[in-house]
């Protein structure tokens, strides 16, 4: 019976060993690389648990580096070892459980991905959501229309003021588009896919200003068909087989405040939001089958944290009971500290981070930037100042774009984690990876633990994962190497971190 037992071993380990692909490089002048996928060839990525003491460190780096996997061994600590940085861990102490990560299904998204041939199309569902892709676990999806459209869009717009919602039903985009991805990419995971769900606009008879896009306001006679409009949402994609954990309550409301924006929105005041939450959507929500639907504030700047977030609860405390978290957007966080975020501290809510993309500034003619690294750094720098902050998630942008950017009908073109540049290829840009570092290594569940780091120019988060092995995120953003010694009570591991470079280190 022995030998057969060998084999078997021997059998799973070579399946192992051959699951991992690397890099299929290609040098971008003056950037880093892109991972070119075809249907030949598209590399993965798998994990195990290392043997008792050693230790996992996955690499990518600005030089080409892409999830390259090293062990080592851990050893006693040594007080006497020099190194650069000291990052000391301490998974006594806990912080927020982690929710998960993910990206959104556009039309935009469904359109380049319908684009592919058939076994391509496959392969991106696995890269994002398979055992050997990345590990995402959550989605976010328009209610309607947005600007990564073809055209401006919503349902039910006739017959004009039909408070009862009597012609309300899921569009073209929804069964063509968005429901196939989404039903894809929840069948190849292995643990449950969290889909959010947010409105840009309504149909503009609910508007002020009967347009989809500029400044508006809810009309108050439709304040109660629009919380209406939410819940039918939830009906609809529940008769279609695919359940919603959450709904935010309108994407970005201060767009439609100012005239700032040219696509789709919905203007709020705090007043009339909290008003609109305390009065129609919470009580409609709660009281329907579906009243376990997670309502998320704000999914608008972590500025409006101040603004948006205190004056509603404090104009309308019942607002307040009604909310189980706020989601925020990652423009303008350069400019606008992490400290905002204290404000939310002890109302037992969660933080979510539902939007973030690189090439949106109106002054970059640069939309999309194949193998841009700066663009990854930026990511994996507002990740780890946004988890260290307390926030349970991180959720990107569009999942996949054209080289341009898009579609998007009023041209707002933005970059995209996965270019699709032809039917027969899709390229994965560095912050692709600089998701997958996050995004593969920390599972639902896992707690956030206490890093103390000693020396310069390291960024850092630790997690405690469900099996108790300990995952740390390095980020250095320097020219420079860095030795750096991670200690773990009386045990240490000294790892090379190069320069402009992003690890994962995994410590059973």
């Amino acid at each position: 019976m022995r030998i057969p037992f060998i084999v078997l071993i021997l059998v799973v380990a070579s399946r192992s060993s051959v699951a991992d692909k690397p890099c299929q490089a290609r040098e971008i002048q003056n950037q880093s690389v892109v991972c070119v996928c075809t249907e030949d060839y598209c590399d993965s990525i798998t994990t195990t648990r290392p043997q008792q003491g050693s230790y996992h460190i996955y690499r990518s780096s600005q030089t080409g580096l892409r999830l390259e996997k090293r062990h080592g061994r851990i050893r006693s600590y040594n007080s006497s070892y020099e190194y650069d940085t000291e990052i000391i861990l301490n998974p006594r102490k806990t912080y927020q459980t982690i929710e998960g990560f993910g990206g959104a299904v556009t039309d935009a998204v469904g359109i380049n991905w319908l684009k592919l041939t058939k076994p391509l199309q496959e392969t991106f569902v696995e890269s994002y959501f398979g055992d050997c892709g990345i590990g995402y676990n959550m989605i976010r999806v328009p209610i309607g229309g947005c600007d990564f459209s073809t055209h401006a869009y919503a349902y039910n717009e006739l017959p004009a003021n039909d408070v009862k919602l009597s012609n309300f039903s899921l569009a073209a985009e929804d069964f063509n588009l968005k429901l196939p991805l989404i039903k894809r990419l929840r069948a190849v995971s292995t643990v449950p896919v969290l889909l959010l769900g947010t409105i840009w606009s309504p149909p503009v008879w609910m508007k002020t200003n009967n347009k989809i896009t500029g400044v508006s306001r809810l009309k108050p006679e439709y304040f109660q068909t629009y919380a209406d409009y939410h819940l039918k949402f939830l009906e609809k994609y529940s008769e279609n087989g695919v359940p919603v954990w959450g709904i935010t309550t309108t994407n970005e409301p201060f767009n439609g405040v100012l005239p700032l924006p040219t696509f789709n929105s919905l203007g709020f005041t705090p007043d009339g939001m909290g008003r609109w939450i305390a009065e129609n959507l919470g009580p409609t929500i709660r009281n329907s089958k579906f009243k376990d639907t997670k309502i998320l504030g704000i999914d608008d700047q972590r500025y409006m944290i101040p603004f948006w977030y205190t004056l509603v609860v404090d104009l309308w405390p019942e607002a307040d009971t009604y909310l189980d978290g706020l989601a925020v957007h990652w423009y303008l966080n350069k400019e606008v500290p992490p400290s905002v975020y204290t404000l939310v501290n002890n109302t037992g809510k969660f933080i979510i981070s539902t939007e973030a993309c690189s090439g949106f500034e109106l002054n970059n003619p640069d939309r999309v930037i194949l193998g841009s690294w700066k663009r990854a750094e930026d990511y994996i720098g507002d990740i780890i100042e946004s988890i260290n902050s307390g926030l349970v998630g991180w959720i990107d942008w569009n999942l996949c774009l054209d080289p341009q950017g898009g579609p998007n009908w009023v041209e707002n073109f933005v970059d995209s984690p996965i270019i699709v540049t032809s039917s027969t290829e899709f390229v994965k840009q560095p912050m692709f990876y600089a998701m997958a570092h996050v995004s593969k290594f920390v599972p639902r569940g896992s707690q956030r633990i206490d890093v103390r780091i000693k020396g310069d120019s390291i960024e850092a988060m630790a997690f405690v994962l469900p099996d108790d092995m300990v995952v740390v995120v390095i980020f250095n953003r320097q020219d420079e190497t860095r030795k750096v010694r991670l200690q773990l009570f009386s045990k240490e591991i000294v790892v090379t971190v190069h320069a402009r470079s992003i690890n994962t280190v995994q410590i059973p």
